[in-house]
């Protein structure tokens, strides 16, 4: 069981924050079209970005490449609904992710793994 003091010391490590926003679809009463727009669903939220990399060797030509894996770590009450865009600034940086998975979640916290957010689906 985690208490209070295991979540807030987790909570510490949080310098980042980010914003939650989905793609919500409406219809324009005036033009009469089905369209789209972004909307933020979470605002500030307090999160910490991880990176890892590692080389793995290409089969075809043997060559190393460089992947960087990137974490979200988070808030576990938080339901962030899969296909959002998850803006994060941390050390003076913002930067546009997508969920690319299933998160981890654990009593004091959740881990989404993230990618680069190129557009919407």
């Amino acid at each position: 069981m985690v208490n209070g003091l295991n979540k807030s010391a987790i909570e510490q490590l949080y310098n980042g924050v980010c914003t939650i926003t989905e793609h919500q679809q409406y219809f324009d009463g005036v033009t009469k079209q089905t369209k789209f727009r972004e909307v933020d669903i979470i605002k500030d939220e307090p999160c910490h970005l991880s990176f890892s990399s590692t080389n793995p060797t290409n089969s075809a030509t043997g060559a190393f490449g460089l992947m960087q894996s990137v974490k979200l770590f988070i808030d576990p009450l938080l339901v962030i609904p899969a296909g959002c865009k998850i803006t994060v600034t941390q050390n003076n940086r913002t930067t546009a992710y997508k969920q690319s998975g299933e998160p981890a979640i654990y009593p004091s916290h959740q881990e989404l793994s993230l990618e680069l957010f190129r557009k919407w689906a």
